[in-house]
């Protein structure tokens, strides 16, 4: 397949006008202007032929919790937060997420072709999230990482669902102790489990801390659920004192310790701003955080967080930190190259390169705006969305009607 045409968004240099990408096997062949089009396309190949549009990544939702907090269902479609044991680590958002809640398809046609989803923040340890396509019907066939990131939580949400219970945490306190002795036991395990290994003796593998590894030798980070400024420092602490990989999700009063943030070189996932303001610690949700960091220095992505925001708003969100003060292509790159970075897969996705996966979105226009339309999103080489098609689908359901 070949897309001729628009302006082609790479985010990995400059924008290429009236260009060519070809598409082969799911993979980004090759791309350039049109001009150095060598090999025309074949008569079997199909041609999207772009006027005027955006031709980009596809979009990518670094954090959010879609299928898993289904739309409409209630209690028999929320599998989000388990509230009855305060640390659950070895919990797997992939045994929960259902690639059939409408939001997928809301998030295909808003161009929108790889999430991060996992569990919510009652839990001072959620569980581990998946990065997954968008478009397919089994969980097993979306999975670009899983385990992707290990939730944590801070703040809030667990003093409020284990204080009602009666149990810790009820304290800030309380949730950074819990957090610190699950780390240790878990580090210790490691190094059992090590020492085993080199003499050559049996070790007997455990379940709930297994699922730690990944985390100890930094192959994903904590993500963790942090608002306030003092939770966002206790999770910075905690994660220098394990040398652990974390994201800063949230990251609500991040606008005003920047300089702090930038220091210490984590990445933040801001949002979801279009929420209310609906508890204390989110009593500073503000569109220019995204700036404010971007600025310092902190690289960063913007969220949904879907249902809290719907996933298809994601690039509106991002126009609104745009307008709010985050320059222009740094927000293309926020919804892209570096939320595909801050989720550890940017040698496959957030820019359109030769050898990676062919996950497309094109636009009439800035996504940001609000009367832009998608007009083909295309996944591992294949189109999932079309816009006329659709058009016409509409037309014949009108008819029939």
């Amino acid at each position: 397949m070949y897309i001729l045409g628009g302006t082609i968004k790479t985010m990995a240099g400059e924008d290429i006008r009236d260009g060519y990408l070809h598409i082969a096997d799911g993979k980004i062949e090759s791309i350039g202007r049109r001009d150095e089009l060598k090999v025309q396309p074949a008569g079997h190949e199909r041609v999207l032929e772009i006027d005027d549009g955006i031709i980009m990544p596809g979009i990518i939702e670094a954090h959010c919790h879609m299928g898993i907090t289904e739309e409409k269902k209630g209690m028999e479609g929320d599998d989000c937060n388990e509230t009855v044991d305060p640390v659950t680590p070895w919990l797997r958002a992939i045994d929960a997420i259902n690639s059939m809640d409408a939001a997928f398809d809301d998030a295909v046609r808003a161009g929108i072709t790889t999430a991060m989803i996992g569990p919510g923040s009652s839990n001072v340890v959620g569980g581990q999230f998946a990065l997954l396509k968008t478009r397919g019907r089994r969980v097993d066939d979306l999975i670009v990482k899983a385990p992707a990131a290990m939730k944590v939580a801070f703040g809030e949400n667990p003093k409020v669902n284990y204080s009602g219970q009666g149990q810790s945490p009820s304290t800030r306190m309380a949730i950074a102790g819990m957090l610190r002795r699950e780390l240790s036991r878990a580090r210790q395990y490691a190094a059992d489990k090590e020492k085993a290994g080199a003499q050559g003796q049996d070790f007997k593998e455990d379940f709930t801390l297994e699922c730690w590894l990944p985390v100890l030798n930094r192959e994903i980070p904590l993500k963790a659920h942090v608002h306030r400024v003092d939770d966002i420092f206790t999770a910075i602490r905690i994660a220098r004192e394990f040398d652990l990989k974390m994201t800063l999700d949230h990251c609500s009063e991040g606008h005003l310790i920047a300089e702090e943030l930038a220091k210490e070189g984590f990445p933040a996932i801001v949002g979801p701003d279009f929420a209310s303001r609906s508890k204390i610690e989110v009593q500073n949700v503000a569109f220019k955080t995204a700036g404010v960091l971007n600025r310092a220095g902190v690289m960063t992505a913007i969220t949904t967080d879907h249902p809290v925001s719907l996933i298809q708003s994601l690039p509106l969100c991002v126009g609104m930190a745009v307008k709010a003060g985050l320059p222009m292509e740094e927000g293309y790159k926020a919804m892209t190259s570096y939320a595909a970075a801050i989720c550890g897969v940017e040698d496959r996705l957030g820019s359109l390169e030769p050898g990676k996966d062919a996950d497309i979105a094109v636009f009439d226009g800035n996504p940001m705006e609000v009367f832009t339309r998608t007009l083909y999103t295309i996944i591992d080489g294949e189109i999932v969305y079309e816009a006329e098609k659709q058009k016409e689908l509409l037309s014949g359901e009108n008819m029939v009607k």
